[in-house]
């Protein structure tokens, strides 16, 4: 069957032949459809994230859409190895299988499943926010970003803060639920970006803050957490959930003095950290909200003949790799 696979560890796919799938007990044989390139797909496929295998070669993609040997429609997630969803067919459990609404195409699931499970299980899973609760997504212009900033008014939010580097495109996040945007720019290059932008936290959050969700890390990070010590009333809680690293800064010196003086809450959202099958739970309530939400992803569609192009392509939009 026509294929992306890996080779070795930190290499991009190559498009050829991998041998078929055989259909074994437990196992979902999926005809594929449709699989979206995310960052945890493309990581998780190359062996660089830490809930990788590290047997090679194989075929990358993390999920994808498609259809099961009795003809339903479905999600799917975590194809057995060594079979990804970057290919005609793959292997995957039941449990791991979410059926598709008849509104939603096969594109548009492919594309928002992923980014919209990691902002779903942050706001809802992690942070379990409240109707009225103030929001903070950190890196709010990324796919996941800018769901978490619509689903977070969706979900009941009173005010949505939204921040980033790219300014034109924190402008767009006014229309879809955010009140408040904040540009920041950050780096050896700007010394002062730090204090601007904590400045400028401080005064979107002085009336109160209860929820921050971080696709970023690093000095944006940390310069939240900062001000928001700085800032928040004495044991006030405030639920720090980090769901990626996007500014590519895995480590930051974040001063304990952040921490004593504040209620900050730090936690993390993803695979391990929030159980599997909330996880499932979380892409069905995406797909079930993506009509009344109005959920917005931009996509790309390409096909799995240019998987070495697609591979390089820059993350928006979404690119989504289908099996013509």
């Amino acid at each position: 069957m026509k294929a992306a696979i890996i080779t070795a560890a930190g290499m991009s796919p190559i498009f050829g032949e991998f041998r078929e799938p055989a259909a074994t007990a437990g196992a979902e044989l999926i005809t594929v459809s449709a699989s979206a390139l995310s960052q945890f797909s493309k990581s998780r496929s190359s062996g660089t994230h830490y809930s990788s295998g590290a047997a090679f070669p194989a075929v990358a993609g993390a999920d994808g859409v498609g259809h099961t040997e009795d003809g339903r429609r479905v999600y799917f997630v975590l194809p057995d190895a060594p079979y990804g969803a970057l290919a005609e067919r793959c292997l995957v459990r039941a449990k791991q299988c979410v059926e598709l609404p008849d509104s939603l195409d096969d594109v548009t699931a492919a594309a928002i499943a992923n980014p919209g499970m990691s902002a779903w299980a942050a706001l809802v899973e992690r942070a379990a926010l409240h109707g009225g609760e103030t929001v903070l997504v950190n890196g709010a212009t990324g796919s996941a970003g800018r769901l978490a900033v619509q689903l977070a008014k969706y979900c009941g939010a009173g005010k949505v803060i939204a921040t980033g580097r790219n300014q034109s495109e924190l402008q767009e996040l006014l229309s879809l639920g955010a009140d408040i945007v904040i540009p920041f720019n950050l780096g050896t290059r700007l010394p002062p970006g730090a204090k601007q932008y904590e400045h400028a936290l401080q005064e979107a959050i002085s009336g109160g803050i209860d929820v921050v969700v971080d696709y970023l890390w690093g000095e944006s990070a940390k310069t939240v957490i900062v001000a928001i010590a700085k800032t928040v009333e004495d044991a006030t809680p405030v639920r720090f959930v980090h769901v990626g690293g996007a500014s590519g800064e895995e480590e930051i010196a974040l001063p304990g003095t952040a921490l004593r003086s504040s209620a900050i809450q730090l936690m993390g959202s993803g695979v391990k950290s929030v159980p599997f099958p909330k996880l499932i739970g979380s892409i069905k309530s995406i797909f079930e909200a993506v009509g009344p939400a109005k959920l917005q992803i931009a996509t790309q569609v390409m096909d799995l003949a240019e998987i070495e192009e697609a591979w390089k392509a820059p993350g928006k939009p979404r690119i989504v790799i289908t099996m013509r």
